[in-house]
């Protein structure tokens, strides 16, 4: 759980220059269900102070459908798909006027960027959107990043979590040297603090732990629906890139510019020590068209970095392509990802066959290995 090693924050971030920002609906949302602005307001100075610093910043905002509830005059959070969408359709283009309003101040402008998992699947697409938040920020522009729930096909928020998952995705493409995660809570807790007097908050994370991911619950308030599990699922995604991240309380005064100065303030996570490559970090992000179950040798030949060959293959699940990313099994666990050179429907031709068997099997031969070594990433 929390070393006895301290951690120097002022050391850690110091060289830091690009940061994603995360503010959870909770935090965006007044205790009669109005909009907070003071607190957009409140966030555009420190983030303006911070580019007086030479840092870059992104911001990955929830709120739009707190806002669209509001607006449309719904008693409560609605659990149909469509009135959600419809909510978050009319949130959008007040929580953006809310930003550019508050940055507007300081002379900043900001740009709108809506996301849905299939842009981080697809290669092309994922570089187009990196070299766009780059080119943004060399403007000098905000980017103000949320989820496209008004076209998700998908349960909102059931993917990203209140933009928790999302946040750690975008600042994983991006490179980004730290995640400040803005909540209603002062970080991760050994236990309920709401139930429990005694809890106790957990500083510095080293290592995310079976211990760590049971402290992660249902969510803390009926306004948000991140909750503690999604944060510690999307430091997991941080952490592999590379990223620090910080759970902090938005209600602390100048609550970023103190996480960003190194403070001791909510709970770190820290990267681990040697970054993924990019390649492979967007295999082990995509999202998966399919599945292939393997035995233990070949389960055993990818953990080497070698290529899966037919021969280990015994079952394959789903329908995929050439170029589509698949999930590896093994004993019930997926514990790779990688890019199959063969669609499903020839992997179950030539599935347990040795690969000198391919070409007799379907009449042509891509590979010798179903999925190559380089391109697989380890879970």
């Amino acid at each position: 759980m929390e070393s006895a090693v301290s951690v120097n924050r002022k050391e850690l971030f110091r060289d830091v220059k690009r940061i994603v920002l995360k503010i959870g609906t909770s935090s965006l949302s007044n205790e009669d269900g109005s909009f907070n602005s003071k607190l957009t307001g409140d966030i555009a100075r420190q983030v303006a102070k911070l580019r007086e610093q030479g840092k870059e910043v992104i911001i990955v905002s929830s709120g739009a459908i707190g806002i669209g509830i509001e607006q449309l005059g719904m008693k409560q959070r609605p659990r149909e798909i469509p009135l959600r969408q419809a909510a978050a359709a009319v949130g959008q283009t007040i929580l953006m006027r809310e930003w550019r309003t508050a940055f507007e101040k300081y002379g900043i402008k900001v740009a709108q960027i809506l996301l849905t998992y299939e842009y981080f699947s697809n290669r092309m697409t994922y570089l187009n959107l990196r070299n766009s938040i780059a080119e943004l920020l060399d403007f000098g522009v905000i980017p103000v990043i949320n989820e496209n729930d008004p076209v998700c096909v998908h349960e909102i928020e059931a993917t990203f979590g209140d933009n928790d998952k999302l946040s750690a995705m975008v600042a994983s493409k991006v490179e980004a040297g730290l995640l400040v995660m803005l909540s209603d809570i002062d970080g991760l807790y050994d236990r309920n603090p709401k139930r429990h007097g005694d809890a106790k908050l957990i500083s510095t994370i080293h290592e995310i732990t079976p211990e760590i991911e049971h402290f992660g619950g249902s969510p803390t308030s009926t306004k948000g629906v991140g909750g503690m599990k999604t944060k510690i699922e999307a430091a997991k995604i941080a952490c592999m890139a590379g990223c620090h991240m910080v759970i902090a309380n938005s209600a602390e005064e100048d609550c970023v510019m103190k996480v960003v100065g190194g403070d001791e303030l909510g709970t770190l996570f820290l990267a681990k020590d040697g970054k993924y490559k990019n390649r492979t970090r967007w295999i082990i992000l995509s999202k998966s068209s399919g599945k292939i179950t393997v035995d233990k040798g070949a389960e055993e030949a990818v953990r080497k970095s070698r290529g899966l060959l037919p021969s280990g293959i015994l079952e394959v699940e789903g329908i995929f392509d050439r170029g589509d990313i698949v999930g590896i099994e093994s004993d019930g666990t997926v514990f790779a990802k990688g890019i199959t050179d063969y669609t499903s429907s020839e992997l179950n031709k030539i599935k347990g066959k040795h690969s000198d068997k391919i070409e007799e099997m379907l009449g042509y031969k891509n590979y010798d290995e179903v999925i190559r070594k380089g391109n697989t990433g380890l879970l």
